[in-house]
């Protein structure tokens, strides 16, 4: 019994046509499967994540630069601790890229982690500045507009390295309940009501920028929208202390 066939790539992608994947942890797949053969350890990267199932399914040559907690920064240049920047991986040869990213950026995923850690852990002194960093309102709104320009500056460069690429924006997927009446356990309601205005507005901002880059657009957040992290078939996982079923 044979699985159904690939889908057809669009005509400018064809088996063999090479494909960059960049982003953080929700494009890298952290314990979702085996680690991706010769990736760090540190970048979490699966070869069960949606790169590999992309390339797989279409016979594409992929060269997956994701990495678990990069921001659109260290896409756009090289880290403090020497990772060269995401972007270099794109080359006029490269005709698809995708992209997920920008949580880290303005402290989404983050907060929502240390918000579900015990309360001792939450009131150490260094954990409780980040928590009230992302928190602050102000803060936040520079977050989203250095997070815009950079979004925007990656569409630029893709364009610029790859001239007949395809760049396509993944949003992240749905982890909150969408309607806020589901209790989320360790997890305070009010963070989780900020995680879910962040998120929309984290689809909203990925949108914008590839509708104005012309770059196409992917709304996992809505296919994902009844399988959030409390539902009967999650697609995302709730806190806990190990990466066993992918990462929290």
């Amino acid at each position: 019994m044979t699985g159904p066939e690939p889908p057809e790539p669009p005509p400018d992608i064809s088996p063999g046509s090479r494909y960059v994947a960049m982003g953080s942890s929700f494009a890298a797949g952290p314990g979702i499967g085996r680690r991706a053969p010769g990736s760090p350890r540190a970048a979490g990267r699966s070869s069960a994540n949606y790169a590999h199932l992309v390339a797989r399914r279409l016979a594409l040559e992929l060269d997956d630069v994701t990495f678990s907690g990069a921001t659109t920064q260290d896409i756009l240049a090289a880290t403090a601790a020497g990772r060269p920047a995401q972007i270099d991986a794109v080359a006029p040869a490269t005709k698809l890229v995708t992209l997920t990213g920008g949580g880290n950026d303005v402290g989404w995923a983050p907060r929502i982690l240390l918000s579900s850690l015990p309360r001792p852990v939450r009131a150490i002194p260094p954990v409780r500045r980040q928590l009230d960093s992302y928190a602050d309102p102000d803060l936040t709104e520079q977050r989203f507009g250095t997070l815009r320009e950079n979004l925007l500056k990656i569409a630029a460069e893709v364009r610029r390295r790859a001239p007949e690429s395809r760049l396509v924006f993944v949003d992240y997927l749905t982890v909150l309940p969408p309607d806020g009446t589901t209790p989320t356990g360790v997890l305070p309601a009010g963070v989780a009501e900020w995680g879910r205005a962040v998120a929309r507005r984290l689809s909203g901002i990925t949108r914008d920028v590839a509708a104005q880059s012309g770059s196409v657009f992917v709304a996992a957040s809505a296919a994902s929208a009844n399988h959030h992290a409390w539902s009967a078939t999650p697609w995302t996982r709730r806190f806990h202390l190990s990466l066993r079923g992918g990462a929290p």
